[in-house]
């Protein structure tokens, strides 16, 4: 699947993978676009980047979704781009998730739950992640947070952590931290050192020391040393989300 693999500034590895190269699923009511092996698709060289096993990017269409399905033993994280989406889980946690507002949900032990466009007349867009927790069977947990105002600083912020950031919703694997940001036209920033890091563009377009990347492109960066990504698109700017991984499955 991989594009191009390359060294960028430190010696880091990175491989990029274009949107239109990822799987795709279509059904009458969902659009969506895997990263990584996922349901029917299936490529044994290609199931997981170092503790990410999902990144989906999935398109609802207004009142539908996913009906009430089981999930056990993953940390899964959702963060919405256009429109809302409404949670309810067997452990009793409902609510509507919004651009600005991270989710994280723990399986644990066993958890059910659905997923469903919240408005009747628009579709849903979001961005939902699946990583390896620390231990299997455990309680099953839900959080969410507004990072709405973090976010307007344009820089790139802690949303999801294992690590104890402050301000950070926790996750139960200490090695990942999710960072968020919607850079503006024209702004840069460095990007954590870790010996796995996943960027994801979800809006706009950024450029790395090997290239640009465009909506819907993914960098796997191995050995990551503190490089740089610029927001080029404008006058929007891009929306970006880096997974910081210091483990791998």
């Amino acid at each position: 699947m991989a594009e191009a693999i390359g060294h960028s500034r430190g010696g880091a590895r990175v491989e990029v993978v274009r949107s239109d190269e990822r799987f795709r699923t279509r059904t009458s009511w969902l659009d969506s676009r895997h990263s990584f092996s996922f349901g029917a698709h299936y490529d044994p060289g290609n199931t997981h980047f170092g503790l990410l096993l999902v990144c989906n990017d999935d398109v609802v269409a207004p009142g539908t979704g996913f009906p009430t399905h089981p999930h056990r033993d993953m940390e899964i994280v959702t963060w919405v781009l256009d429109g809302a989406l409404a949670h309810s889980d067997s452990a009793g946690h409902a609510g509507s998730v919004r651009p600005g507002l991270a989710q994280r949900m723990s399986a644990g032990s066993g958890i059910r739950h659905s997923e469903v466009n919240a408005h009747q007349d628009r579709p849903v867009r979001f961005v939902q992640m699946w990583v390896a927790p620390d231990a299997d069977g455990v309680e099953p947990g839900y959080e969410h947070s507004d990072v709405s105002e973090r976010l307007a600083d344009g820089g790139l912020i802690p949303v999801v952590s294992g690590r104890g950031h402050a301000g950070a919703i926790s996750i139960r694997q200490r090695d990942v931290v999710l960072h968020a940001a919607r850079l503006p036209s024209g702004r840069s920033a460095s990007l954590p050192e870790a010996p796995f890091l996943h960027l994801y563009v979800a809006r706009g377009q950024v450029s790395l020391d090997v290239g640009r990347l465009d909506a819907g492109d993914a960098a796997r960066v191995r050995g990551s040393a503190g490089q740089w990504v610029t927001a080029e698109s404008k006058p929007t700017g891009a929306e970006i989300l880096v997974w910081e991984m210091h483990a791998e499955l």
